[in-house]
């Protein structure tokens, strides 16, 4: 078994905002407002609702004015994973001019959802900035979240179905997403990820067609790109990766939802650690982040987080640990080769991503989980790149949440995305 050395971004966050409410306003000069807090506590800790969500159009898309259809897509393995359609701008913006409307796909992060991209007002959220720009928008929600949780034979309650990584996210969730997309709308997808959403994208570019992706891939642009680790500097990944002599395994609690108390207790250590301030969050967990508001931190809060399988967050630390990217590590050499054939997971090898494929990429000089000296790494892989389908965005001030929740965002980064993808044809 390998060690817990990682707690990536939004895992501490939504638990450090329960505990310490103080914790954002001191790092970033915005206010959590007690309502938002209430709600967030309101939850409680213990077994996941039953209650079905509304969904994630009505909720957050048709209420702002878009139309907004939902989907479901099933997995090879099973899972059923909620998919929405933003197929038309606002009145005005980007509709009518009689062209043929290209999809782009949006692919969130770790511990949230497809509502990554629709927290903040319609002129400064990526979600509704690409509808209005003409764009088909198909916005997809990860195995588990709360808009994903079905699947063809197991219940969410049971251990099961919580038996995957980000792996499987490579192997199945993105080819059924793009085969779906691509079947709706017979055009080659744009994609776009943040975070966990860049990592998955990446090892499956670089599987080349036998991924069943990269064949309907017209471009992708990468938001903070996370591949390499090693110079991950945030204070809390920092303390965890010395702190930890064991980790969370997939038979003590198979879903990592941090409303169970053993998952609470697990992060609540990581702020008893002696010489850790937790209080100074936003620095603490991302880097100085230059660009939220307390308004957008009021719905994350509302929006609760989501869960993912303990199996993930061990496969996440293996990559921290191993300073490489792997296939999950089983732990020992019989098990690795009852799973892959050989003593050693297979490695994802980034050399192989197609050379002419475009690839935009931003990344920030204040982030502390894509460190620049990581993202460095990324773009070694990449030196042989078609220099005319590279375009790489650095953005000195931006921090992890910046890309993703910055009310800069669109006129830093979102413009010159958009642009790229126009130019791909």
């Amino acid at each position: 078994m390998g060690l817990i050395k990682c707690c990536f971004f939004l895992v501490v966050l939504f638990f450090l905002v329960h505990e310490f409410p103080q914790a954002y306003a001191s790092s970033s000069g915005a206010s959590v407002s007690s309502n938002a807090l209430a709600r967030h506590r309101g939850r409680g800790r213990g077994a996941p609702s039953t209650h079905v969500p509304v969904g994630l159009c009505e909720s957050a898309v048709t209420i702002r004015g878009y139309k907004c259809q939902e989907f479901n897509v099933r997995t090879d393995d099973g899972y059923v994973l909620s998919l929405q359609r933003i197929s038309e701008g606002r009145a005005g913006h980007g509709n009518g001019d009689g062209k043929i409307k290209q999809p782009v796909l949006l692919q969130h992060g770790l511990l949230v959802d497809g509502m990554s991209w629709f927290l903040n007002s319609v002129d400064q959220s990526l979600g509704f900035i690409l509808a209005d720009s003409g764009f088909d928008v198909w916005v997809a929600n990860t195995r588990g979240t709360r808009y994903s949780r079905a699947h063809a034979t197991l219940d969410a309650s049971h251990p099961a179905y919580w038996n995957w990584s980000w792996d499987e996210i490579v192997q199945f969730d993105l080819p059924a997403t793009f085969d779906f997309v691509y079947k709706q709308t017979g055009q080659k997808v744009h994609y776009v990820g943040h975070s966990l959403g860049t990592l998955v994208a990446l090892t499956s570019f670089s599987q080349g067609s036998s991924s069943r992706v990269v064949d309907k891939l017209r471009s992708a642009a990468l938001l903070s790109p996370v591949a390499y680790l090693s110079h991950m500097s945030t204070a809390l990944g920092v303390v965890a990766a010395k702190a930890f002599v064991g980790e969370i395994v997939t038979t003590f609690v198979a879903e990592f939802n941090i409303n169970e108390e053993p998952i609470a207790n697990f992060l609540k250590a990581i702020c008893a650690t002696p010489g850790m301030d937790c209080y100074d969050l936003i620095t603490a967990v991302t880097g100085k982040n230059c660009c939220l508001n307390s308004s957008t931190v009021d719905l994350f809060l509302r929006n609760e987080p989501q869960s993912t399988a303990t199996k993930n967050m061990v496969h996440l630390a293996q990559t921290v640990r191993d300073g490489m990217l792997t296939k999950y590590d089983y732990g020992n050499a019989n098990a690795n080769v009852q799973h892959y054939g050989q003593p050693k997971p297979p490695v994802y090898d980034l050399t192989n991503i197609p050379k002419n494929l475009p690839l935009f990429m931003s990344y920030g000089g204040q982030d502390s989980l894509a460190d620049p000296r990581d993202v460095g790494s990324l773009m070694d892989s990449l030196k042989l790149h078609d220099g005319d389908k590279l375009q790489v965005q650095f953005v000195k001030d931006f921090a992890h949440a910046d890309f993703i929740m910055g009310v800069t965002a669109k006129d830093i980064v979102y413009n010159s995305m958009i642009a790229f993808f126009k130019r791909q044809v």
